[in-house]
């Protein structure tokens, strides 16, 4: 835990530009080991205690007990450490996202309009069910508690529309009798 002197850090809440030099010398070292454990990464560590430095020195007459700025310095990079790993994050989702969406090769119009027959073709109780779960994406259990279904009648209309899907595709020689897509 960071100790200070306590006339330190009066006369840096006063104003003095040597006092708040000196308070952001001294607190540099604990705030760096803090935000090597708080942090995901040494870079946002580093981002973290200038943050925190920064704030010190802009706020640091704002101060209102001198035991307090331990615990308020510890809670600026905690805070920035969470801000910068959820910022990590998006931006690695964003990034899957791209990348998935880059590796897709776009789908010809005249197989977009053959599907959207195929599934037209559909008795509507297949359909239906074929839709909730591979556009929709809900689960099984989902699908069952919406149509009023038991799970296992769910996965047999499943398995029947996909079956009749596979083989209008194969007709239309998008498919092969295996189930591959051809080019």
């Amino acid at each position: 835990m960071i100790q200070y002197e306590g006339q330190l850090v009066e006369a840096a809440c006063k104003g003095d530009p040597s006092a708040i030099e000196k308070l952001l010398t001294l607190s540099q070292p604990d705030l760096r080991r803090f935000a090597r454990r708080s942090c995901a990464s040494s870079e946002d560590a580093d981002d973290a205690v200038q943050v925190a430095l920064w704030n010190l020195q802009r706020n640091i007459g704002s101060l209102r007990m001198i035991s307090a700025l331990a615990g308020w310095m510890f809670r600026i990079i905690e805070r920035e450490c969470y801000r910068l790993l959820r910022i990590q994050r998006k931006t690695e989702e964003l990034t899957d996202v791209m990348a998935d969406n880059l590796q897709q090769a776009p789908v010809p119009q005249v197989l977009r309009r053959d599907l959207a027959c195929a599934l037209a073709a559909l008795p509507a109780d297949y359909r239906e069910v074929l839709i909730l779960r591979d556009v929709d994406e809900l689960t099984a259990p989902e699908v069952a508690e919406l149509l009023k279904l038991t799970v296992p009648a769910v996965k047999s209309r499943l398995h029947r529309a996909r079956s009749m899907m596979r083989e209008r595709l194969v007709a239309a020689g998008y498919a092969s009798a295996q189930g591959e897509i051809l080019q």
